[in-house]
């Protein structure tokens, strides 16, 4: 009875232990549950806020400033829209908005995300379904249009790539193909490629947005 008593005496005394937290403070004072995101918790200054702070490739760049996912996407939508001039403004935006989620799980590289598994991809598509319901965007896009934006997002990789992060012609052309379809005063921009600073990316995306929303 005594050895019952002090075990029950032990389990009274354990400290409280919380939940594990799954949600994120932001700037905006939105808290945005990650398992099970609102679109309503999501606002565009935190999205342009953090992709303006999340350095591509690692950070392995080229500059004086990291080259930021905010830059990154704006890249990619020039190019989207550079081969696909027909564009209505909802396609455009979801190449600006292609890779929004970073803004709260950063930017893994191509490998980490592999080692990781397709949990993550799960987890971060519940974030770009969010994301597209708060701006009036379809929760998954027609193949065909969601197809253009990764050819885009590769050729802004091998630009990024060639002109930034140190691969070769060759190297780049094996991991992300060959550039095509862009025209030629676009090829010759994005190959002058350069970091900017944070509060320019920041606000050149948040422009962008306004322009297309």
């Amino acid at each position: 009875m005594t050895a019952d008593r002090s075990h029950r005496i032990d389990r009274e005394t354990e400290p409280f232990q919380p939940a594990p937290r799954a949600w994120q403070r932001m700037l905006s004072g939105r808290r945005l549950d990650l398992l099970d995101p609102d679109p309503e918790d999501v606002a565009i200054e935190d999205i342009a806020h953090g992709l303006a702070r999340v350095a591509r490739w690692n950070g392995q760049t080229t500059g004086a400033f990291a080259f930021s996912v905010a830059q990154h996407v704006l890249v990619v939508e020039e190019i989207a829209s550079d081969r696909n001039p027909g564009w209505p403004a909802p396609w455009r935006l979801a190449a600006l908005l292609h890779d929004a989620p970073e803004y709260v799980v950063g930017d893994l590289i191509s490998p980490f995300k592999t080692a990781i598994g397709f949990n993550y991809k799960a987890f971060e598509i519940r974030l770009l379904e969010a994301i597209h319901a708060r701006f009036r965007l379809p929760p998954r896009l027609p193949e065909e249009i969601a197809a253009e934006i990764k050819v885009a997002d590769r050729i802004a990789a091998y630009f990024e790539a060639t002109v930034l992060a140190g691969f070769a012609t060759a190297e780049a052309r094996e991991f992300f193909g060959v550039p095509e379809g862009i025209s030629a005063a676009l090829t010759a921009k994005l190959s002058g490629l350069a970091p900017v600073p944070t509060a320019d990316a920041q606000r050149r995306f948040l422009g962008r947005f306004h322009d297309l929303a």
